[in-house]
């Protein structure tokens, strides 16, 4: 009797069990539930927004009453293509290029140290110097910098206690870089920029070489290979795909920018300011859409040429 009373009473499996055993017999069901979430934010959230972005760079505005034409016309991209508008272009690409040099210039040997060399607490201490930046409020450090660039500035106070005031006059008088100050000038500009994203450069290049096995540079001083030789064709190009990485995040990070441009620098546009200005101000959401298109286009062209100069192989 007891026995039969135990077996009447004796649970089954539970749902849970019973799910998690159908999923584990059904792997590839398993990893579609387990992708349907990001996939959907993904497909909808970012590709759609993309996708409307890009159809409404195909519309126009009428002249007239100011209101967006529903229609498929080329006439958005033919105003892009003016002169006015690609001298906006010409300038964000060229100061984005020159940021992304300086950067990778100024971070190799510092990410190179930090792989290399450091130790302990000088590489913790290294890593905080690099990421401290990041820690503050983005705008603070760009208003920072307006007052370190100003006239009355730290920068200006320096060269005049050593008696450099001509130098950095000079510096000034550059035709087109220069300006009233370093302030309102794209060399002050050059300077935010490269202090902003400089840590995205840093990391990734540091990351890169943290894999390099030091044997590998042993192995090319025992063949006889000068440090050159050794830095040419054993360091730098196991360190690429990292360059290649922070270039990506200075690169672009660069091109869409309104903030920095807005508050350091002329009063010349760039590319994050003209979306803005014909978004909000001027109401003109095609040609806003059409300008957001163009770092998209730079940035693809820039990914296709950095895959087949063998960048990604490494990764």
């Amino acid at each position: 009797m007891s026995e039969a009373l135990a077996t009447t009473v004796t649970p089954g499996p539970s749902l849970t069990r019973r799910l998690s055993g159908f999923l584990y017999s059904h792997p590839h069901l398993l990893l579609s539930v387990l992708l349907l979430p990001p996939l959907l934010w993904l497909g909808i959230i970012y590709v759609g927004s993309l996708l409307a972005l890009l159809a409404q760079s195909f519309f126009s505005i009428d002249e007239f009453s100011g209101m967006i034409v529903h229609e498929f016309t080329f006439n958005t991209y033919r105003q892009l293509f003016s002169p006015a508008n690609m001298d906006i272009v010409v300038r964000t690409a060229s100061m984005a290029a020159t940021v992304t040099i300086g950067a990778a210039l100024i971070g190799f040997p510092i990410a190179y140290y930090m792989a290399r060399y450091a130790t302990g607490k000088t590489k913790a201490f290294m890593y905080l110097a690099v990421m401290l930046p990041l820690w503050s409020s983005y705008l603070v450090r760009v208003y920072a910098w307006k007052l370190i660039l100003s006239k009355e500035g730290i920068i200006g106070w320096a060269f005049e206690q050593v008696g450099a005031s001509w130098l950095l006059e000079m510096i000034l008088a550059l035709p087109v870089i220069g300006g009233a100050s370093l302030s309102v000038s794209y060399i002050g500009m050059f300077l935010v920029f490269l202090y902003i994203w400089l840590p995205f450069m840093i990391l990734p290049i540091q990351a890169a070489l943290e894999r390099v096995p030091p044997s590998l540079l042993d192995a090319s001083s025992d063949l006889g290979a000068r440090p050159v030789t050794t830095f040419r064709k054993v360091i730098l190009p196991l360190a690429f795909p990292g360059i290649v990485a922070g270039s990506i995040f200075t690169f672009s990070l660069t091109l869409g920018d309104y903030i920095i441009p807005g508050i350091i620098g002329s009063s010349r546009l760039f590319i994050g300011q003209a979306v803005y200005l014909h978004q909000g101000v001027a109401g003109n959401i095609p040609l806003a859409a059409a300008f957001s298109v163009v770092p998209i286009v730079i940035m693809a062209i820039y990914l296709s040429v950095a895959k087949r100069l063998g960048a990604f192989n490494a990764l």
